[in-house]
């Protein structure tokens, strides 16, 4: 028997009506089951009684490989790309006030692109960067454990500065409400849980914030930092400011005592309290307290004083190290002296720091 593969009209309409990227394909299905059935039609040759029943199975079967040959195809043409994972640690820049600005942020492994997640700011001291105080503090060990995305800006020649009229002329206050909206178009942020903290002249930035842009960010912790003196009568805002501040007492580059009244020192660390004190028009008496130490006899304490009840859910919390320096209280360090010290304290000022946070939202 010799069997002739006509194609039909309506078989032709097909291929016509289909864009070129997949005809090639159909007429590859197409030539191959013509094969197989060539060579089917071989074996059952002498059992075939009925010419015109077999004509028949011949064209349905050819129908059935178009249709599913181009459902495959459509079903292909149909897949919705999966969405860029960004976990881990990345470097980023924007373009602020004229000048490129970078930044380090570590996104946790848990991160899903269709939940929001809390946003951590984490500024670095003089001399600093983004990835020294990343080392320093371990914030990236806490993103992990605690679910959030923890971003670490770099300033300008490893200083922050608070106003255009600085030698830098940049204004890092500015910068950082620019960097926040950056962050939220590659990321899901949860904007009720926006938190800012930093070390040092960092921590006097993170000050700067609460003053200038309470609106943006949820809470706020200085680390070894207070309020400059020039700032004190610009922060007007009605927002109500969660802060948490923590200072030594033997500091000798933030005195705890202030630097007088001088219009390019800060104001003490009691009057800061203060003033966020007054400002979320907290009532008094405070919270006192000083945690049991592992030995009552070591020389290192930390006093708490806790204002709650405030405004708006706001609080402000100070902690104080009994004699202790200017330093990120258990940091990660090589100086022998500075472990030990943090070993005598058995106080984390990361840990502490986010669950500071975590009680705070702008719902």
């Amino acid at each position: 028997m010799v069997v002739v593969v006509v194609v039909t009209p309506s078989v032709a309409g097909v291929f016509c009506h289909l864009p070129l990227r997949l005809i090639n394909p159909l007429v590859g299905s197409y030539i191959s089951l013509i094969s197989v059935l060539c060579i089917i039609v071989s074996v059952l040759e002498p059992t075939i009684m009925n010419p015109k029943l077999f004509r028949r199975i011949l064209i349905c079967l050819l129908s059935m490989t178009l249709v599913i040959a181009c459902e495959s195809l459509q079903a292909e043409e149909t897949i919705i790309p999966k969405k860029p994972t960004l976990v881990s640690d990345s470097n980023g820049s924007i373009n602020d006030q004229g000048k490129l600005r970078t930044y380090y942020i570590h996104t946790p492994k848990s991160y899903n692109p269709d939940h929001p997640m809390p946003l951590v700011l984490v500024f670095h001291g003089d001399d600093g960067t983004g990835h020294s105080i990343a080392d320093v503090s371990r914030f990236n060990d806490l993103a992990e454990q605690k679910g959030f995305i923890v971003v670490y800006p770099d300033a300008v020649d490893h200083k922050w500065s608070l106003s255009t009229k600085s030698s830098r002329k940049v204004d890092d206050v500015s910068f950082i409400s620019a960097l926040i909206n950056q962050i939220k178009q590659t990321r899901n942020i949860d904007s009720s849980r926006v938190y800012a903290t930093g070390f040092s002249r960092g921590a006097i930035l993170t000050q700067a914030l609460a003053c200038k842009i309470p609106n943006q960010i949820t809470a706020f912790a200085s680390v070894a930092g207070a309020l400059p003196v020039r700032l004190k009568s610009q922060c007007q805002s009605k927002t109500p400011v969660s802060m948490l501040m923590i200072n030594g007492t033997n500091d000798q580059d933030v005195h705890y005592d202030g630097d007088g009244n001088s219009q390019k020192g800060l104001i003490s660390i009691p009057d800061t309290v203060d003033l966020w004190r007054s400002h979320d028009q907290c009532p008094s008496p405070t919270q006192s307290q000083q945690p049991p130490q592992a030995n009552p006899n070591e020389h290192f304490k930390v006093k708490t004083s806790k204002y709650s009840g405030c405004i708006g859910g706001s609080e402000v919390v100070q902690l104080s190290v009994v004699d202790g320096g200017h330093f990120w209280p258990g940091g990660a360090t090589e100086d022998p002296r500075l472990k030990q010290v943090n070993d005598q304290l058995g106080f984390n000022a990361s840990q502490t720091i986010w669950d500071f946070f975590q009680r705070h939202n702008q719902s």
